[in-house]
């Protein structure tokens, strides 16, 4: 049972007695935890498709495609070799240079089509971001009658409390982004330490918060 039904935890009142019985309390921080899971699932997914859209048409995107072409000649090559011997049989020059002309031709045809692939990528990426964004603003109106609360009621709290106080349900990534929101809003405050961990890909956000989490504290303006 997480750490907010307690009774002998962190300041351990059940500060949401006056708004919520015990069922509809429940529901609505599993609700929390479905909607934190779908956002960092999003999030991961728009993060690969930036680091393959880098990789595939960043600045130097031209050279990697030959590069990978130049790869892929030789996996051929290797794999015509190795049929050659495993069945015994010798193919004339002229089928070698019929099956590489061939792949050249297919290089080309996708070397044409690139802008269309930059395209149809750019809006899986958008789609992806939108998808993070609905998701954080749907996690954000669970936290108002739920995370928000508890961590007033608590304040000033560090990082590391309120992860401990859920039984590290949640991640340390997603609360943070969440009390961003509300720093933003001017309801809450840091203390002398912040951690800029929002710019990060999710996993690294969370191992640099882990190292720090101790020491970032928010204070309540309300």
């Amino acid at each position: 049972m997480p750490g907010f039904f307690k009774t002998d935890g962190l300041n351990a009142n059940d500060i949401n007695d006056k708004y919520f019985d015990n069922d509809q309390r429940i529901e609505l921080y599993e609700q929390l935890k479905q909607r934190e899971q779908a956002w960092w699932q999003a999030r991961q997914q728009l993060t690969l498709l930036k680091e393959r859209q880098m990789f595939w048409f960043g600045e130097n995107s031209f050279m990697m495609w030959l590069l990978w072409q130049l790869v892929a000649y030789v996996v051929v090559a290797m794999v015509l070799m190795l049929l050659s011997n495993l069945l015994d049989i010798s193919l004339p020059l002229w089928q070698y240079i019929t099956i590489f002309v061939i792949h050249t031709l297919i290089f080309v045809i996708m070397l044409g089509f690139k802008g269309r692939f930059t395209t149809l990528l750019e809006r899986k990426i958008n789609q992806a971001d939108l998808s993070s964004e609905e998701t954080l603003n749907e996690m954000t109106i669970l936290a108002v009658d739920s995370l928000y609360r508890d961590v007033h009621t608590k304040a000033p709290i560090s990082l590391k409390e309120i992860y401990r106080y859920y039984d590290a349900q949640f991640r340390l990534a997603s609360l943070h982004r969440l009390l961003q929101k509300e720093v933003e809003a001017g309801r809450l405050m840091y203390g002398d330490q912040k951690v800029d961990a929002g710019i990060l890909p999710l996993e690294l956000a969370d191992d640099a918060l882990k190292e720090h989490a101790r020491g970032v504290i928010y204070k309540s303006l309300i």
